[in-house]
């Protein structure tokens, strides 16, 4: 071998076994890099609140609170940003009662009806009311036996002697209650044509407001009528007999105040478009 050149460079090679030489690094810049983010996320959201109106401050604090209190004021599957709209606060004006309460009460005035109708006075009517607590509140219905004429005169928005006596005993019972009140008119299936076109549907909404008007005068406050109805024939007691003088009644309903609409009322009645007075 010819000798080396003393002026050509030494090239020396070194290997290094092992594959951990980058192992040192470790992870803890996810660490902070994660830390960074939500920060930034959160500086965001603040600015976001500080621009509001003192309106969406206040709901977005009361949210926070009371999340149960609130409803979001805007439509289904719609986002409250994309809509512009805030959060709307529910604040009762009064503070409702326990459905316990409203229950207990209710079945106090269902029991003193019941007691006040026992009376020889009411004879040939009483059979044919029927006071019950429901899921919806307390409904009371004046209804007619086979014979007719307990209610009303035939044909009439004339109350009987017995229905009047009977119906100011309500309105003084439900006269201490906070409830609105729902009275519903109904009528058999014979047809009722006079002059001028009177028909079922004013027959039943002129007894509806025939109620209406004798528990006024017992002290219950016109405000707490929610809705008087007049339906006519087309929700018969006695269904696979529209004739039977049986369907022809008053109904009187005190919905519950903490969660139950108007419009409850009469659940099998949804499709229904009463006239109403």
């Amino acid at each position: 071998m010819p000798p080396a050149d003393k002026g050509q460079k030494k090239i020396i090679i070194k290997k290094v076994k092992g594959g951990h030489g980058h192992a040192h690094h470790g992870g803890s810049w996810k660490v902070a890099y994660a830390d960074f983010v939500t920060a930034m996320m959160a500086f965001f959201l603040v600015m976001w609140i500080v621009g509001m109106d003192d309106s969406a401050k206040e709901s977005i604090q009361g949210y926070f609170a009371n999340p149960v209190g609130f409803k979001k004021g805007y439509g289904s599957g719609q986002s409250p940003i994309a809509s512009g709209q805030t959060f709307v606060l529910q604040r009762p004006t009064t503070p409702l009662p326990s459905r316990v309460a409203e229950e207990e009460a209710m079945r106090a005035v269902e029991e003193r009806l019941r007691e006040a109708l026992r009376g020889s006075e009411f004879d040939g009517l009483r059979e044919h009311v029927d006071v019950e607590v429901t899921h919806e509140g307390l409904r009371v219905e004046f209804g007619e036996g086979l014979a007719g004429d307990a209610t009303f005169a035939s044909g009439s928005a004339r109350m009987t002697p017995p229905m009047l006596r009977a119906i100011a005993i309500l309105g003084g019972e439900i006269a201490a209650l906070p409830h609105e009140v729902i009275i519903e008119g109904h009528t058999d299936g014979v047809p009722l044509q006079r002059p001028g076109g009177y028909s079922n549907w004013e027959l039943s909404s002129d007894r509806a407001n025939a109620a209406r008007r004798a528990i006024q005068l017992q002290g219950v406050a016109p405000a707490r009528i929610a809705s008087v109805r007049g339906l006519a024939d087309r929700y018969p007691k006695i269904r696979d007999f529209p004739r039977d003088p049986r369907n022809r009644r008053i109904s009187i309903m005190l919905p519950y105040r903490n969660g139950i609409s108007v419009n409850a009322a009469g659940a099998d009645q949804a499709d229904a478009e009463p006239d109403t007075m």
